[in-house]
């Protein structure tokens, strides 16, 4: 990855994309520290101190715990990608408004906007009437004025949140949603890395030494295991026929088609959590009402409970999303139409039945590798780090969507120096 950045640092367009890139996320940075007037911050962190919060807060790279212009940040956008991700499925227009090509897919992406704008306003309202008073500066008060300035704000900051992470996907490199989530992730577990060095002399410092130590080879162990997962994939044979049209012979080739173990990425671990967490977090704006302490007992995060409807609801959106990406009818459907057939099996119905077994095959151990990569190291993280703060600086999840994050940059970059090299052959 080192030599295929400096490799796209070295063409002037790839490199004003970077450069474009970095000060967006640098402007993201930068919003993370601003205040929001009529908060007081103290109050502010201790309000959102719990489990919830803190797993949220680290997508906003810490700027949701300490109420800053950022606090909401990506994070409505993204909680309406899924839920029209979901309602494409299931409202025929919105189907129809998908397969319409570039023109469909951008009027989706606009009504995802007013949705994250619409769900930003709710989050912002839920925040100010549940926790009320305690949140708000005294010098400022805790007025209908103060309360609307402080919502005003939260939306505002979402909003431009999601504008740089658009200005990102057009004009940069990668994906601008993932790459804000990619440095919100990482600011908040360097932080915490450097807050546990800062106390390692308070009480024993050799067990606080090895615990970090511990730690760090715990968190590269998993980096490894999820690399090597993401990259394992089965190879299907496609074998094509010869053809003569005209003068000119066609086909006689073999290639294949690569499906990836975990093809969905992150995805069914967000869903799932989302699915989750979502009642969670409107009922921690009441935080004495008997329907969040029920919730807490029973499906609060590390529960018994919790931890096996997590598995269930990852196996069930691993095959969910799979049905999505992976149509086995269309692919054998063109495969028969271009000449070509799986060797051993036969064109039509016969292909698609295999190729929907092998894809099932592959999707349940996707579906477990995430499960064990949700619950597994997240369980070892809370038991190492809880004395040194280290517990919540890196979840699972955050691990996966880096690794993701930064492989997907990694091919992007490639794809552009790939795209210029063949350019300067053509001239």
């Amino acid at each position: 990855m080192l030599s295929t950045l400096i490799n796209a640092f070295k063409e002037k367009e790839i490199r004003k994309k970077m450069l474009l890139t970095l000060l967006m996320l640098l402007i993201f940075r930068l919003g993370c520290f601003i205040p929001v007037p009529g908060i007081a911050s103290g109050s502010f962190q201790s309000l959102a101190s719990n489990d919830f919060f803190s797993i949220m807060s680290t997508i906003t790279g810490g700027s949701l715990q300490n109420g800053t212009l950022f606090a909401l940040g990506i994070i409505p956008f993204i909680n309406a990608f899924i839920i029209m991700q979901l309602l494409t499925l299931v409202i025929p227009p919105l189907d129809r408004l998908s397969k319409q090509g570039e023109d469909g897919r951008k009027k989706i992406t606009q009504i995802t906007r007013y949705m994250a704008i619409l769900l930003a306003i709710i989050q912002g309202v839920g925040i100010c009437l549940g926790w009320g008073g305690d949140m708000f500066d005294a010098t400022f008060g805790s007025t209908k004025l103060t309360m609307a300035l402080v919502i005003m704000m939260f939306v505002g900051g979402s909003c431009l949140v999601m504008w740089i992470a658009d200005r990102i996907t057009e004009y940069g490199v990668g994906n601008g949603t993932s790459l804000i989530i990619f440095v919100g992730i990482l600011a908040s577990a360097s932080q915490s890395l450097v807050n546990a060095f800062a106390n390692v002399g308070n009480g024993d410092t050799a067990k606080n030494v090895w615990l970090i130590i511990a730690f760090l080879v715990v968190v590269l162990f998993v980096f490894v295991f999820i690399i090597f997962v993401d990259l394992a994939e089965r190879r299907i044979t496609i074998q094509y026929a010869k053809q003569v049209k005209g003068n000119k012979m066609y086909g006689g080739q073999s290639t294949h088609i690569p499906m990836k173990v975990n093809a969905s990425g992150v995805m069914p671990i967000i869903f799932a959590s989302s699915f989750l967490m979502f009642p969670q977090m409107i009922a921690s704006f009441w935080p004495t009402s008997a329907f969040y302490q029920w919730w807490a007992k029973w499906l609060g995060i590390g529960t018994p409970i919790y931890i096996t409807v997590m598995c269930l609801l990852i196996l069930f959106f691993s095959f969910f999303y799979s049905q999505i990406q992976f149509n086995p009818d269309d692919i054998s459907k063109n495969i028969q139409q271009n000449g070509g057939y799986i060797p051993g099996i036969r064109p039509g119905r016969p292909t698609a039945d295999y190729l929907k077994k092998i894809n099932n095959r592959i999707t349940l151990f996707g579906a477990i590798f995430l499960a064990l990569i949700a619950l597994v190291p997240s369980v070892v993280f809370k038991f190492i780090g809880q004395e040194n703060g280290l517990a919540n600086s890196f979840s699972a999840t955050g691990l996966l969507i880096v690794v993701s994050v930064a492989m997907e940059f990694d091919t992007q970059l490639q794809n552009q120096l790939m795209m210029k090299h063949y350019k300067g052959f053509l001239k």
